[in-house]
């Protein structure tokens, strides 16, 4: 080292550091394996074996190949352990939070461009909102390891991801909406892809705020201030530049029991089959949809999530690296055969959700869905994302925490402390955002006007 210069650290080796233990766990691929374009299992009753002809048995998942089918080593005991640490999950927060505030003010700065050129400015924030939805995306694949199978025709299965499409998707789960990120992830439309969300999801920071800017459609679920907004925001979306999944959960919110047994008393009033398995579905968000999309989206994809073993996922567990088993079941429906008809759509989409309700009645009898079994390849992005943004931000992050604990100020300490709290409970609340116990509620409305309100 020469004297009078100042000590040359390493640039973000301590940030990829950081991510070491991460990288560990999921170092349990063979030597010179390389992943194939597309898993088909040749079992679909167990859901294990693949079938690119390796002598070794490998078990699937929605991240490609997770390890050998033989029981784990020990040491992955204590991989589990530490990835329930509070540490883990404070790296995982602070890169999210900040790279997330990051990103929604670069996003801020490029509304100059939108009078400039609007296409411009939609291609740069669907890859900013990249940034940040991968980030969640790359907590299920990598982090948690949990496994996805994909029941699809094959024939279909071609056109996923080169073509607009509707997605239909059961609302019974804390991480359906993030299943639904990993597929649009899977077929390289995660940046573009858009929802059908409540408008209080707006004014949630980074998330909602990204929303905003990437185009999201939002809605109060009350149709005389609906009617309009949304289908001019549909409208706009007409002339997007992207490749696109719009995923709309047609139930309004999410399953209990309790919104369960309001729903099915709505059914009955209005003289329609009972669900065992869904709410009764908001038929006027997916006529307006389809009405307002025609020529530029192709299909709808009918897609219906179950998780094995009757597991109950939740964001928190997936922070816990807790790994889930899911089917996802895809049909896809070319557009044209879904009526233009608001009152015919509307009985189209009842018929649809009697299908998917026998769907998951099969699924709870026999543990599977029809179909071919099928594992689109990870896409490695999500993990490159992340360990960017770990590396730009974890080393800065470390310095100013010795440089607080050299200080020896106990006001410093004290500040620190209480803007970590402030943003432990801030991250808390936009978890707890996704809580099924914390969802919206489901028929008081209802029972006030004496209608339902699709």
């Amino acid at each position: 080292m020469c004297p009078g210069l100042p000590e040359r650290r390493p640039p973000a080796v301590v940030g990829v550091f950081s991510l070491s233990l991460l990288v560990s766990g999921l170092q349990r691929f063979p030597l010179g394996w390389r992943p194939p374009s597309l898993f088909v299992l040749d079992r679909p009753a167990s859901g294990v074996f693949l079938s690119p002809g390796r002598p070794v048995l490998w078990t699937c998942s929605t991240v490609g190949v997770c390890g050998s089918a033989e029981e784990g080593p020990p040491s992955m005991d204590l991989i589990a352990l530490l990835k329930s640490q509070f540490l883990c999950h404070l790296i995982f927060c602070y890169v999210f939070i900040a790279s997330g505030l990051i990103i929604n003010t670069l996003q801020l700065f490029t509304l100059l461009l939108w009078p400039i050129n609007k296409q411009l400015f939609r291609k740069i924030n669907c890859r900013l909102s990249y940034c940040i939805s991968s980030q969640l995306v790359m907590l299920l694949e990598w982090w948690s390891g949990s496994e996805c199978i994909i029941h699809t025709d094959p024939r279909a299965y071609p056109k996923y991801g080169k073509e607009n499409a509707i997605v239909v998707l059961n609302h019974k789960f804390e991480i359906d909406f993030l299943c639904g990120w990993s597929l649009a992830e899977r077929f390289g439309v995660l940046g573009g892809s858009k929802v059908l969300a409540k408008k209080e999801l707006a004014y949630v920071p980074i998330i909602g705020w990204m929303w905003y800017f990437t185009e999201m459609v939002f809605c109060t679920r009350k149709w005389e201030q609906d009617r309009k907004t949304v289908s001019e925001s549909l409208l706009h979306l007409r002339d997007y530049p992207e490749k696109y999944f719009f995923l709309i959960h047609c139930e309004g919110t999410r399953f209990t029991e309790k919104k369960h047994q309001i729903s099915m008393q709505v059914a009955q009033a209005k003289g329609l089959p009972s669900l065992k398995h869904h709410l009764l579905p908001r038929t006027k968000g997916f006529a307006i949809t389809v009405r307002s999309l025609r020529n530029v989206v192709s299909a709808v994809y009918d897609c219906t999530l179950n998780f094995r073993n009757n597991e109950n996922p939740t964001l928190l567990g997936v922070l816990n690296g807790k790994k889930y088993h899911a089917d996802l079941y895809v049909r896809r429906i070319p557009l044209g055969e879904v009526p233009e008809d608001e009152d015919r759509c509307a009985a189209w989409l009842h018929k649809l959700y009697q299908e998917k309700d026998a769907l998951q009645e099969e699924y709870s009898r026999t543990g599977t869905f029809p179909g071919t079994p099928m594992v689109p390849p990870r896409r490695p992005w999500t993990l490159v994302n992340w360990l960017f943004w770990a590396s730009l931000l974890l080393y800065p992050f470390f310095r100013f925490l010795v440089n607080v604990v050299r200080s020896g100020s106990s006001l410093t300490l004290a500040s620190f402390v209480l803007v970590f709290f402030m943003a432990s409970m801030g991250v808390r609340w936009m978890i707890g955002v996704t809580e099924i116990d914390k969802g919206s509620a489901y028929g008081n409305m209802d029972s006030k006007q004496k209608k339902h309100s699709d």
